[in-house]
C-alpha cells in the first residue's frame, strides 16, 4: 500500500482511493500510475512508457497524454501546477510526490470471492466491480483491435456476480444471444456477445487465489 497526498494506492488489489472515495481508473491508466510510482523520482521518456504499458502497439503521444490527464484528474493533480505527476517537457513524465509505503497485512488465508470475466478464444478479460469500456481505444478495459470495432463500442457495468452491457451508439452494433441490443441488458453466465468480428463469452465463477493473474487484454482480428 502506498500513500501520497490524500491518496492511497493498493497495488496488489489494483485500487486507488482519494480521501475516502475510490477512484476508478482504466486498466492502462492504473498500469501507468503504478509504473511511475515504482520508478520515482526517475523521469521516464514517452517511448519508455509506451513500450512498457502498451508493448508492441502503436499509441500516439496524444493518447498517452489523455491517459496521464485521467490519472491527474483521479488524484487531484493538474498539468499547470503539478505536485504529483510532473511533465518533463520534450521528454516524458515523472512521479514527484513524497510517498509512504505500508507493508501488506499478513492473512491466514485468502477469502473466496466471485469474479466475472470475458473469454475470447484463448484470451481472458477479468472484470472487477465498476465500468469497463469495450472498444479499440488503447486505454479501453476490453481492448479489441479491429477497424470494425468502434473506439468506445460498448460498456459493461459489473456489481458482484451481476453485469449489464450497453451499446455506446457503435457503428456496427453489439449483439447478445444473437440479437442486436438497443438498451442496457443484464448478462447471464454463458451469454455470447458479438462485437465486430469478435465473439466474447461472459463467465461467472468463484476463485480462491492470493494473487490474480493479469491477462493481456489485447486481441487482434484475423
Amino acid at each position: 500500500m502506498i500513500r501520497f497526498g490524500n491518496c492511497r494506492l493498493e497495488v496488489d488489489a489494483r485500487r486507488l482511493f482519494r480521501g475516502p472515495r475510490e477512484v476508478h481508473l482504466s486498466p492502462k491508466a492504473f498500469e501507468l500510475l503504478k509504473l511511475l510510482v515504482e520508478t520515482r523520482p526517475r523521469a521516464l521518456s514517452k517511448n519508455d512508457l509506451l513500450e512498457r504499458v502498451w508493448p508492441g502497439v502503436f499509441v500516439s503521444d496524444a493518447s498517452l497524454a489523455r491517459v496521464v490527464n485521467q490519472i491527474r484528474n483521479g488524484i487531484g493533480d493538474s498539468a499547470r501546477r503539478s505536485r504529483i505527476v510532473r511533465t518533463v517537457h520534450g521528454y516524458g513524465y515523472a512521479f514527484v510526490a513524497e510517498v509512504e509505503e505500508e507493508p501488506p497485512q499478513t492473512r491466514a488465508a485468502e477469502p473466496r470471492r466471485t469474479r466475472c470475466w470475458l473469454v475470447c478464444g484463448r484470451r481472458e478479460f477479468p472484470l472487477s466491480d465498476g465500468e469497463h469500456i469495450v472498444g479499440r481505444e488503447p486505454d479501453a478495459g476490453v481492448w479489441l483491435e479491429s477497424p470494425k470495432v468502434s473506439r468506445r463500442h460498448a460498456r459493461l457495468t459489473v456489481t458482484g456476480m451481476r453485469a449489464t452491457i450497453e451499446d455506446l451508439s457503435s457503428k456496427n452494433g453489439t449483439s447478445v444471444r444473437g440479437a442486436r441490443i438497443s438498451a442496457p441488458l443484464a448478462l447471464k453466465a454463458g451469454d455470447e456477445i458479438q462485437v465486430g468480428p469478435f465473439a466474447l463469452t461472459f463467465r461467472v465463477g468463484i476463485e480462491q487465489r492470493s494473487t490474480e493473474t493479469e491477462v493481456t487484454s489485447r486481441v487482434r482480428s484475423k
